[in-house]
């Protein structure tokens, strides 16, 4: 049977089509240096070159995964034989759909504005920011914001979300957070506000060679 056109994977025990999580999150790590990188290279040496072929790269990528089959799409098959000896975390393929479709609007948006009319402006910023959101919170906390968006647009609850987040239930004992955890993270926050005011100005002064020449 074709499965162009097939959004998600039957799997036993799952009564709803499913991707796997790992592989998601290890594209979305791909896609985040690519973009990371590439808009470093606009912000800072003001070259867009590289920004121009990674919006070039993402698109596609993303039509794939919504017109075609997330089966096809190249950073996910990429995400799949980083992580193929690991165990699959089954998510509902509804949700990343509507995620994904999210995904194809703001890259679009960018494929115009920076690749077809070559411009830039505050939108096309914003548009990167949020971007480099959405993939850094996939890849680094397993946190899908667009899925979140789905349950608030569709009024619908997900199913079989990564580390069952969409299940209502008390929090285990390692995952508490202790008033002496949060007074060491608040103390962190001093701590950085005050190096920052007392060295802050030596800290501008460019390093010398330590050897001399």
């Amino acid at each position: 049977m074709s499965t162009i056109g097939k959004f998600g994977e039957e799997v036993e025990g799952y009564r709803i089509p499913v991707l796997n999580e790992r592989e998601i999150r290890a594209a979305a790590g791909i896609l985040f240096a690519l973009m990371f990188s590439a808009i470093a290279a606009a912000a800072l040496k003001g070259s867009f070159v590289l920004l121009k072929y990674a919006i070039a790269i993402f698109l596609p990528d993303m039509l794939i995964r919504v017109l075609l089959s997330p089966r096809y799409s190249p950073t996910l098959i990429l995400g799949r034989l980083i992580v193929r000896n690991q165990v699959p975390e089954y998510v509902g393929a509804r949700q990343k759909k509507f995620a994904w479709i999210i995904g194809v609007a703001l890259a679009s948006v960018m494929f115009v504005l920076v690749n077809v009319l070559n411009t830039y402006s505050p939108i096309s910023g914003i548009i990167c920011l949020l971007c480099l959101v959405f993939l850094f919170c996939e890849t680094a906390f397993g946190i899908c914001i667009g899925c979140k968006l789905y349950a608030l647009v569709s009024r619908q609850k997900p199913e079989y979300c990564p580390g069952e987040v969409c299940e209502v239930r008390d929090r285990q004992a390692i995952q508490r957070v202790s008033p002496a955890q949060l007074a060491v993270v608040l103390g962190l926050v001093a701590y950085v506000v005050l190096v920052v005011v007392l060295f802050q100005a030596g800290y501008r002064v460019p390093p010398h060679a330590l050897f001399g020449g």
